[in-house]
């Protein structure tokens, strides 16, 4: 199961910025080739996330690539620069669609076979990010087994809705919420938006605690001062875990293992589904476990 609780974007021409990655504990790095990136600067961009994509990992954190999407002409030509041994998996920037992911697949596939990396290694998160995205967004996480995650973009789908983007979020409503849905009808993680008020930690665990309610894993981070937060409130809370526990040994005993579909666990029934919610707990915790082991022997 993966866990994606923080996914910190650092520009892909900033030297300066990339030299620190491995110092952040974010799950995720993503180095980014798009909108943080002026188009003079994208060649030099491409350069720097090739030469650190190993390097941007020795913190504990997997490593993607954020690419242009097909529109701008600009996709393979990033592709073809960072599709190397050390990347765990790029974010097609505005999916408009199950297309654009073929597309993505095949050129993946293709630089995999020709730089002689197993075939499916890199990932792929889609960036829900439009009108046309959001409509789409469960068609185009099924297009490809490689599409583990969706992540929902809100400053550019206000900008295609043409309204504004404001703190109490109520614009995103419906497509926060679609996105989320279509990320868990196709088995991938949902991620949430980047809060741009990154000095307001208290509304950004407000509405980080409110995505969650809507099935949101994780969030894409602007900031590194997001990351404590992110990862502290996308982890399971320590009752939780205690109950998930008690729950799984209490099923276990007194219901598997007498033939029983439902037993009473502190006065409330627990079945199947309940069990299995708990068990998906416990795996979430071990999955975060060896991150924080991995960060720690870096």
């Amino acid at each position: 199961m993966a866990v994606m609780r923080s996914i910190l974007y650092i520009p892909g021409n900033s030297e300066k910025m990339v030299s620190k990655a491995p110092t952040f504990p974010a799950d995720i790095i993503t180095l980014d080739l798009e909108d943080s990136v002026p188009p003079a600067e994208k060649p030099k961009a491409r350069e720097i996330v090739r030469e650190n994509l190993k390097y941007a990992a020795q913190g504990g954190a997997e490593v993607y690539v954020r690419i242009n999407n097909w529109e701008t002409l600009l996709t393979n030509d990033d592709l073809e620069a960072v599709v190397h041994e050390g990347l765990n998996g790029v974010c097609l920037a505005k999916c408009g669609g199950p297309d654009h992911v073929r597309r993505l697949d095949w050129k993946l596939e293709e630089l995999e076979r020709r730089r002689g990396l197993p075939v499916g290694s890199i990932k792929i998160q889609l960036l829900i990010e439009t009108a046309k995205g959001v409509i789409n967004a469960y068609a185009s996480a099924i297009e490809s087994p490689r599409v583990n995650s969706l992540i929902f973009g809100a400053v550019d789908y206000t900008r295609d809705m043409r309204v504004k983007l404001t703190t109490e979020a109520e614009e995103l409503k419906y497509a926060r919420a679609h996105t989320a849905v279509a990320a868990r009808a196709a088995g991938c993680i949902a991620i949430d938006y980047p809060f741009v008020a990154f000095q307001d930690m208290e509304a950004f665990e407000k509405d980080t605690i409110y995505g969650r309610s809507l099935g949101y894993e994780g969030r894409m981070l602007i900031h590194p001062s997001q990351i404590e937060p992110a990862n502290r409130l996308y982890s399971p809370q320590p009752e939780d875990v205690e109950w998930a526990q008690g729950v799984v040994e209490a099923f276990e005993k007194e219901g598997l293992a007498k033939g029983l579909a439902a037993i009473s666990y502190k006065g409330k029934m627990v079945d199947t589904p309940v069990y299995e919610n708990a068990k998906t707990i416990l795996t979430i915790m071990e999955e975060i476990k060896a991150k924080d082991a991995k960060r720690k022997g870096s």
